[in-house]
């Protein structure tokens, strides 16, 4: 059991700061506690567990009360849950916290593992006696920085629309992309009336978006909604080492690795950073995350990564155009302005293929949607959803909606889901009750007024169509470059997949560099490609990191030779 020291807090006085600590040993655990009961009992609560799971578990009981946590000290080595995998997680619930972790002599790469793993503020030596030498001092500090830290939640930007309008829907998804809090209002809410009222506005034109500060935006572009909510729409120069096209898990990648390397960087995303990985409710194959970890959370801890090592965000800007201009390369955004570096990865990834049946156009944003959209999720408890597709994507989704939706019905146009999809994921859909798996069948139309009312379904083997009621269908099919704009400046394949290094065959035309191109370098000396977007990758997460930050290698090697 984990514990509380020191007094209750009584009803109406402002609850004391929480140091927690946690160490297996229940000895250390007790003898770490007294510690800091003895100089901070006065003005912090001491908490104390003796697991991760137990520590876990107190964090997220004094968020529930609304409380803060002003430290945490772990013990490294822990059975179940290392002491760095419980700073990993707690980090997610008090980004704020200073993080200590104890540890051996012998573990001290542990902790500098750590520094890079859980922006980790301290490392403690075991034993810490006396404490008024190698204790208090280190807290002291910690304690202090986190004093002056900005800790104020943030305010909720507030939406009032239709619910089945598209663009209110796209406006709540943007913001949830964005990790901006917001507070969705149905036009027909009493509340969203008071603030139509109060904004001067009768409901004809919607969405109203109502920021933190008050202001009121009428049916507000992307780019007029990212400016008033804080997100970084302007570049701070001219001109960068490196610029980063897309804002996925390889362009990620590509700008953690190039702002921790020293290269001045940008990266610019169109609409938010994480790309489709970033809308998955949960990846159980990546790399370092046994329990698995959503598209989103992943996304942001590599966007906080990269705004550490320096590197610029910009989002809401569109690239329409790439071009040589002398040693530099210049990329050209949708409203004519100009951006330009010594390099530049593209990493624009894909987008899923539109449905093509008759009816399905006129509902998207209306119960018809491309990609999982996890806002939507709450939304459909109690009611069947319909899923196109069979990759991992689908199967992501599939889960995350079965723990809303009466049933989950996913489409598959082949036999099996074996050729598609990880086998994890096949093993997890089968096992939960209210998902159906339905092959060779595929969407031949819909209907509805307003929104999305009925399915028809055609069985591709028989012929056989049925019509089914429906409210909600999710597409996850196929995976469309957006390269035309490249089109007559990088060489494609059919497809419209950039080409790179030995997929050029050989020097390509125009090429002026007493070398053959590099691995991932495109017809453009100086322009490399990852991730998705590049012809013949292996489409997952975890490769289309690795490509990210192999690119960044291949610029440096480039600039170096230049």
């Amino acid at each position: 059991m984990w514990c509380l020291t020191g007094r209750m807090t009584t009803a109406g006085r402002v609850a004391r700061p929480s140091i927690l600590t946690v160490d297996d040993d229940p000895a250390v655990s007790r003898a770490v506690a007294r510690d800091l009961r003895r100089k901070y009992g006065e003005q912090y609560r001491v908490v104390r567990a003796e697991s991760g799971a137990q520590a876990l578990e107190a964090l997220h009981e004094i968020k529930l009360r609304g409380e803060e946590v002003a430290a945490l000290l772990a013990d490294y080595r822990m059975p179940q849950m290392s002491g760095i995998e419980f700073l990993e997680q707690a980090m997610d619930v008090f980004p704020q916290a200073r993080r200590v972790l104890l540890t051996a002599y012998a573990d001290t790469d542990a902790a500098i593992q750590a520094i890079n793993v859980v922006d980790l503020d301290h490392y403690l030596l075991k034993p810490w006696d006396p404490p008024e030498q190698n204790l208090y001092p280190v807290l002291d500090e910690q304690l202090r920085a986190w004093a002056v830290s900005d800790r104020q939640p943030p305010q909720r930007v507030r939406v009032v629309g239709h619910r089945w309008s598209p663009r209110s829907y796209e406006v709540r998804d943007f913001l949830a992309r964005n990790n901006v809090p917001f507070r969705w209002h149905a036009l027909d809410e009493p509340e969203a009336r008071c603030l139509l009222t109060a904004a001067h506005q009768d409901g004809t034109t919607l969405p109203v978006v109502v920021t933190a500060d008050g202001k009121a935006l009428v049916d507000p572009s992307d780019a007029e909604l990212a400016a008033e909510v804080g997100l970084s729409t302007e570049p701070s120069a001219d001109f960068y080492d490196l610029i980063v096209v897309g804002g996925g898990p390889a362009g990620l990648g590509a700008a953690v690795y190039g702002g921790s390397e020293g290269l001045r960087t940008v990266l610019v995303e169109r609409i938010a950073t994480g790309g489709q990985a970033g809308t998955s409710s949960r990846i159980e194959n990546y790399l370092g995350f046994p329990d698995g970890v959503s598209g989103g959370q992943l996304t942001e801890r590599a966007r906080r990564q990269a705004v550490k090592f320096g590197v610029e965000l910009l989002t809401t800007r569109d690239v329409v155009a790439l071009e040589r201009r002398g040693a530099a390369r210049v990329v050209r955004f949708g409203d004519g302005t100009e951006l330009a570096a010594h390099t530049v990865i593209l990493a624009t990834g894909v987008s899923y293929r539109l449905l093509d049946a008759p009816g399905l156009g006129a509902l998207t944003g209306r119960g018809v949607y491309y990609g999982a959209s996890t806002t939507e999720g709450p939304n459909c408890a109690g009611q069947d959803v319909y899923l196109v597709g069979g990759a991992n994507s689908a199967g992501q989704a599939a889960v995350y909606f079965s723990g809303h939706a009466r049933k989950v019905v996913l489409l598959v146009r082949g036999d099996s889901l074996e050729s598609s999809m990880s086998r994890y994921l096949i093993d997890q859909l089968a096992a939960i009750p209210n998902v159906e798996v339905r092959t060779h069948t595929e969407v031949s139309g819909g209907t509805g007024e307003d929104h999305l009312e009925t399915l028809t379904l055609l069985h591709n083997k028989s012929g056989e169509t049925t019509t089914v009621p429906a409210g909600w269908l999710f597409a996850f099919i196929g995976a469309a470059p957006r390269t035309d704009w490249l089109d007559g400046t990088l060489e494609r394949d059919e497809h419209g997949f950039l080409l790179a290094g030995p997929d050029l065959g050989g020097t390509p035309p125009g090429w002026d560099l007493d070398r053959a191109p590099y691995h991932l370098e495109t017809n453009l000396p100086g322009v490399f490609v990852a991730g998705d977007v590049r012809a013949d990758s292996v489409k997952r997460v975890a490769s289309a990191v690795g490509e990210g930050a192999m690119a960044v290698t291949l610029v440096h090697r480039y600039l170096e030779r230049s």
